[in-house]
Parts: C-alpha cells; sequence; structure tokens
C-alpha cells in the first residue's frame, strides 16, 4: 500500500523547507533508512532520510523550490500502483497543506487560551524544543550543555549537543538574549517537541511558559526531591531517630531511596537547608564498618588431649553490596534492536578459514617503506575482501523478501568500536582504490567515530561488513550479520603457530577468519568459495596491486 512522505518539522523555527537535492528519481526503489534528498531549512540543509520502503512513485516538490512543513513532497509505494487517491483533496499543495496545519494550530491556540498559557513572544522569550533530527528519531539525549542557566545567548550559538540513534549532532539557540531554563539535565532524554531551554530577556517569569510544555523528567524528579513534605506519607511511617523521638527531616525520595538500600537515616547527614536529607546524601552515603570481633589472647594453652574440639572463631567481615546502573544510550538502543533483529530473523551460517600471513607481513613492510601513510592488517583485509566480492557477487547480496538483490559496487562497512557501543562507517567502492586511500579514509572514519562526528549519510549504504578484533589478541570469533548485507567477516589476530610446509614443521602466522552468511542467500559451498578466493589474495599480496 503506497504511503505519503511529507516535509518534516526539522527546527523549532522551521515552517518550510527547500529540497536542495533529490538522491532518488521516481522508479527508484527505496529502503528504510535510505537518503532520499537533502532540505534546506531556515538554519541549515540537513539531510532526509525515508522511514518507508517501496518505489518512490510521485516526487512532490522538484529541487530548489519549497514545501510547507507537513506537505506531500514524495510518495512511496509498490512499483505500478496508483498513488492519484493520495493526492485528492489537494494534499500536495502548499496551500492545503498549510490550511490543514492551520486547523491544529487554531486548536492548540484556543486550548492554550483557555488552560492561561503565554504566548514566548508576547514576553520577549523563545521556547527551544528537542528538534526532530532525523526522520526516525523519537527521542534525544542531551549530551553536553554548552551554555548555563543566566548565560549570554546568540542567535548562531550552539546550545547543546544532542545524542540521536543516527549521530551527536548540535542544536542552535535560534535566539538572542539569556539562557533563562533549561528542562533536562545531561545524560537524560526528552521525546521529540519537549521543551529542552527557555532563552529570553533576563528576569523573565518562565512559568507559564511551561504549562503548555512536558514537564521534564528531571525537573519533575528535582522538585519531588527539593519540595518540602507537607504531610507525612500514609505508606512510609515518618523516620524516626534511634537516639531520641525527634524527627528527621528527609524528602519523601530520599526515604524511599533508604528503605530500599537498608540504611539508618540518622546515620545521614543532610546538605538541603535546615539539615534536611535529599537524595543524594542518601546515594552517596557509605556506611562505617563494624569493628571486627577480636582475636583470641595470644596467651590461650591448646585444648588438651580428647576434649571435644573447640568451635573455630571466625572474624566478622562487613562488605557491602554495590553497583551502578546507567541510562541505555540511544546508540546502544539501536544497536540492540538491529542486532536482535538481524540474529533472530536470518538463520546464520558460519564458515571459518586459516590464513597464512607470512607474505602479507613482508609485503606489508615494503609498501610502508614507500606509501604515503601507513597500512595495516586490516587496510590488506579491506582491499583482498573487496576484489574477492566482485569474484563472488553472492556474498556481496541482500535478501529483499521475495527477491535477492545482487550488488554490482562493492561498499564495505568497517566496524568501529566506540564508548557507546558500534559504528559501522562505509568505505565505498574499496574494490577500485588504493591500499593508502582505504587507509586514509579508515583512519578518518576513526577519528570521527571517537569524537561522535560520523554523519548519517557515512553510516549507509553498506554491502558487506567487516568486524576485526585483531588488534585485541581474539583467536576466533564469529559476528552477528549487519542487516540488509548478506555477509559479515570476523578477523581475528595473527597468531604465531607451527605450521607444515614442505614436509617440515616451522613457525608461522596464521591468521583465522570467520564468514556469517544469511543462509536465505549464501550457502556453505558459496561462503567456502569467497573464503578461498580471499586466502589466496591475502597469501599472495602482490595481486592487490594489480
Amino acid at each position: 500500500m503506497a504511503e505519503v512522505v511529507r516535509m518534516p518539522k526539522m527546527s523549532d523555527t522551521m515552517t518550510e523547507g527547500v529540497i536542495a537535492k533529490w538522491h532518488k528519481k521516481v522508479g527508484d526503489k527505496v529502503s528504510s533508512g535510505e537518503l532520499i534528498a537533502e532540505v534546506e531549512t531556515d538554519k541549515a540543509t540537513m539531510d532526509f532520510e525515508s522511514f518507508q520502503e517501496g518505489t518512490l512513485l510521485y516526487i512532490g516538490a522538484e529541487e530548489g523550490t519549497a514545501a510547507p512543513v507537513d506537505s506531500v513532497i514524495a510518495i512511496l509505494g509498490a512499483e505500478g500502483e496508483d498513488y492519484k487517491p493520495l493526492l485528492e483533496g489537494g494534499n500536495s499543495t502548499p496551500e492545503a497543506a498549510k490550511s490543514e496545519s492551520e486547523a491544529p494550530a487554531k486548536q492548540e491556540s484556543s486550548a492554550e487560551e483557555e488552560s492561561g498559557a503565554i504566548d514566548p513572544e508576547s514576553v520577549g522569550a523563545t521556547v527551544i524544543r528537542m528538534p526532530l533530527l532525523s526522520d526516525t528519531m523519537t527521542e534525544g539525549v542531551i549530551a553536553e550543555w554548552h551554555k548555563k542557566v543566566g548565560d549570554t545567548v546568540k542567535s548562531d550559538d550552539t546550545l547543546a549537543d544532542v545524542e540521536t540513534d543516527k549521530a551527536t549532532m548540535e542544536v542552535t539557540a535560534y535566539a538572542e538574549g539569556t539562557l533563562l531554563y533549561i528542562g533536562v539535565e545531561k545524560g537524560q532524554a526528552a521525546k521529540v517537541n519537549d521543551i529542552i531551554a527557555i532563552v529570553g530577556k533576563e528576569g523573565t517569569d518562565v512559568q507559564p511558559l511551561l504549562k503548555g510544555g512536558k514537564p521534564a523528567a528531571a525537573s519533575a524528579e528535582k522538585k519531588a526531591e527539593q519540595a518540602p513534605s507537607s504531610e507525612p506519607s500514609k505508606e512510609e511511617p515518618e523516620a524516626k531517630s534511634s537516639d531520641s523521638d525527634s524527627r528527621i527531616k528527609a524528602s519523601p525520595l530520599a526515604k524511599k531511596i533508604a528503605q530500599d538500600k537498608g540504611i539508618d537515616l540518622s546515620q545521614v547527614k543532610g546538605s538541603a537547608e535546615g539539615g534536611r536529607i535529599i537524595k543524594k546524601d542518601v546515594e552517596g552515603f557509605t556506611p562505617s564498618a563494624k569493628p571486627a570481633a577480636a582475636a583470641a589472647p595470644a596467651g590461650d594453652k591448646p585444648a588438651p588431649a580428647g576434649a571435644a574440639p573447640q568451635p573455630i572463631s571466625i572474624p566478622q567481615f562487613i562488605g557491602e553490596e554495590k553497583f551502578t546502573e546507567k541510562p541505555v544510550t540511544q546508540m546502544r538502543k539501536v544497536i540492540a534492536r538491529r542486532l536482535s533483529e538481524s540474529l533472530f530473523t536470518a538463520p546464520h551460517i558460519f564458515v571459518t578459514m586459516s590464513i597464512d600471513m607470512d607474505s602479507a607481513m613482508e609485503a606489508r613492510k615494503k609498501i610502508n617503506d614507500y606509501a604515503p601513510v601507513k597500512v595495516s592488517f586490516n587496510d590488506l583485509v579491506v582491499k583482498a575482501a573487496a576484489i574477492a566480492l566482485k569474484q563472488h557477487p553472492t556474498i556481496n547480496s541482500s535478501w529483499m523478501g521475495d527477491k535477492i538483490r545482487v550488488n554490482e559496487h562493492v561498499n564495505i562497512g568497517v566496524a568501529v568500536a566506540v564508548d557507546e557501543g558500534l559504528v559501522v562507517p562505509v568505505v565505498r567502492f574499496a574494490d577500485g582504490k588504493t591500499l593508502s586511500h582505504i587507509s586514509l579514509e579508515v583512519k578518518d572514519f576513526a577519528q570521527k567515530a571517537k569524537s561522535k562526528k560520523l554523519q548519517p549519510a557515512e553510516m549507509e549504504g553498506s554491502t558487506f561488513t567487516i568486524s576485526n578484533l585483531g588488534m585485541f589478541g581474539v583467536d576466533e570469533f564469529t559476528a552477528i550479520i549487519n542487516a540488509p548485507n548478506a555477509a559479515i567477516l570476523a578477523v581475528s589476530g595473527i597468531q604465531q603457530v607451527p605450521v607444515v610446509k614442505n614436509g617440515a614443521v616451522v613457525p608461522g602466522n596464521v591468521m583465522k577468519v570467520t564468514l556469517s552468511g544469511d543462509h536465505r542467500v549464501v550457502d556453505g559451498a558459496s561462503a567456502a568459495a569467497y573464503l578461498q578466493t580471499l586466502k589466496s589474495l591475502l597469501e599472495e599480496p602482490v595481486r592487490l596491486l594489480v
């Protein structure tokens, strides 16, 4: 069934977007997550990804033309499907889209008037909301605040870094003035369109502006923690001091945490006004260890022969069970979802082969004597894997449900480990690039990944993936396929082991590789044939230079 693609709202002040470039034309196939256009907003030019799959049936805004937010810019569906009923009623025209968007806007306006909410412009303030930075984004995590409440802000200042399901991106202020309010603390998540900050004239009361917004979890918890309790909780009796009848001043949240951890509040020192105990006091409290049982006196005489054995006196040891919990990052959520889908959807087949790396080690040493950049063993594997894929197109394929897509181009995804998990930047057309070129790209990707500067477009479009743990001394492992690829190559470390050459046992350098294949596309024979070609290329590395 055909589905409409509308102009998304990519920033809080955006009312329309200009199609800077179409990356697809009518009739092209589109995959979920694939880049289809570049949209120029009032702030920047941003990549626009499709969250649907199908054939591009209709384009409603040509390159260089503007389209209002929520207007139809494209339609995706089955090839040859009649999409015209979706356009009936004028949904594709800017005027109709504008009238449609005005109706709910009026309803919202009337609702705000009834609730007493104030228009931010009337008090000279600007509300900054969590922007929709990618089409699949539902929430963002504040990775870092670059400003604090009370700081002066310019319209082009970066307020914060926001971690999405794709990458870490910057949020610009849009306005000038003083940062009056921060709604989401660092490390916490906010839904798209939630209020994350307010900028305006110094001294402006922001409370009326928050009535129409969704309260941030951080602020709610903070208020619950700091607000004095007007009456005792019915479920929790007031904590009593162990040595007096005086009540202990503590927030309800602090009491609950103390009860869960078995902490005596009379031993906790409060840091809030009047010595009141709050959440951080309980979480940071370390109970004092009880003195160990006294050791037996040195002058004790041994028990007489035949007497009943005395029980062994074991000193009491006091320990504390501790653990740390941290929220799941957007990146880790996506990794978990995608790998679970791959493992439990695609039936995996694993084929392992050992490769003699003596010649590759010698060749790498000679190459690095002349190459402008240092070439790694991983670069050699990327190049060899790409050349082998041209000879075995089945491995360079994708399962598409009712058909198998055999890719004629070779784009190698190179898995890079970062603190939050794993990202897979793509070396495009790797079979045609030199070893030096591949080395430069991979090094650049690694630096961007560690500084969270990789863009979504740099992590899309792979036809095959390589995961290399050789630098960690791993002997052998298997990897989960990076969908929609049909295969992934797990590369282990080079091990010095005894090998048989010319009938004699001699020292050798062996590297094990394991190909994980989607058994719906890749059979054991085709996987083995691919690994044989890869093995021959690495054992005769001069063929990589031809």
